[in-house]
């Protein structure tokens, strides 16, 4: 009995006939054919929008901000930039009345941007590769308040509300993005005080102790609240309180308290972590604050 199976074809016999095809392509095994990139974006801004996504608001704000001032200085698409471009609108940046770091952010978000194009495929390459960043003045110790200080700033606050929003941000060492966004579900009772879980910078969850006497004073200030509302409300008492307005509490409390220096929120987490290194173990202090280098 004969063996009536077909003969079995290899891939390169197979060749598709398509008149989308050119001549050379029709004479290339398909196998090694190269597969059309599908098209990602159809414009800069729908880019702009995909490259922001899933990022938080806050940083989604600044980044957005930083993009559209490159757009605006260049008046050119990003198909259409070219390393001279970069170059003038780094110069231009640098001659602006902004602090070294928002002028490295600034030149960071658009650097991201060129890299996010190339990775999808909307760039053929990424030209702000080669761009330099500036690098920055380590003012650290220039920010960092002493605990007297923040006692003085602590105590020339009047308003209940603005004065337990000072304490949290020292005593948690919590970051103000952080604390504007917190609901009371976030917080939890512990045998001594409390604690709060945050979902922070880089997408990390971690867990920051709260004290005895701060919870207290939180307990109170929430009174018969539901779970669902958020710590520190804004004006719109269903929003949370902007950042910015934190940081006109705590410019005002300086003011007040006679400090030569103007703080922000971000100097009291400084603070924190200054005066916990000098009294807690090292290993407590990083897990904390989720910033390894401030010890």
């Amino acid at each position: 009995m004969s063996n009536s199976r077909p003969k079995k074809r290899m891939i390169n016999d197979v060749i598709l006939h398509s008149s989308d095809l050119t001549p050379q392509d029709s004479r290339t095994p398909q196998s090694i054919r190269p597969v059309p990139i599908p098209k990602q974006a159809d414009s800069d801004q729908e880019l702009v929008n995909l490259w922001l996504h899933g990022k938080s608001k806050h940083t989604q704000r600044y980044y957005r901000k930083d993009v559209q001032r490159f757009f605006e200085f260049t008046n050119k698409s990003l198909r259409e930039i070219i390393l001279k471009d970069l170059q003038e609108f780094a110069d231009h940046i640098d001659e602006q009345d902004l602090v070294d770091g928002s002028k490295r952010r600034i030149l960071s978000s658009v650097k991201s941007l060129f890299a996010f194009a190339h990775k999808l495929g909307y760039l053929p390459f990424d030209v702000a590769r080669v761009l330099n960043l500036p690098t920055p003045k380590d003012t650290l110790a220039e920010r960092i308040l002493t605990q007297k200080q923040v006692r003085k700033i602590i105590d020339a606050e009047n308003h209940p509300r603005n004065k337990l929003i000072l304490k949290t941000l020292f005593f948690t060492g919590i970051r103000v993005s952080e604390m504007c966004s917190l609901c009371w579900k976030d917080l939890k009772e512990r045998s001594e005080g409390g604690q709060v879980t945050v979902y922070g910078k880089g997408k990390k969850t971690r867990t920051l102790i709260i004290p005895e006497p701060l919870w207290s004073e939180l307990m109170n200030f929430r009174g018969f609240v539901p779970e669902d509302i958020f710590v520190f409300r804004g004006r719109n008492r269903s929003t949370q309180m902007h950042s910015t307005t934190v940081l006109r509490i705590v410019k005002k409390a300086a003011h007040k308290a006679g400090l030569k220096v103007t703080p922000s929120p971000h100097w009291l987490r400084h603070a924190h972590a200054s005066i916990a290194c000098e009294k807690a173990p090292l290993h407590v202090v990083p897990f904390q604050l989720s910033k390894f280098n401030f010890c």
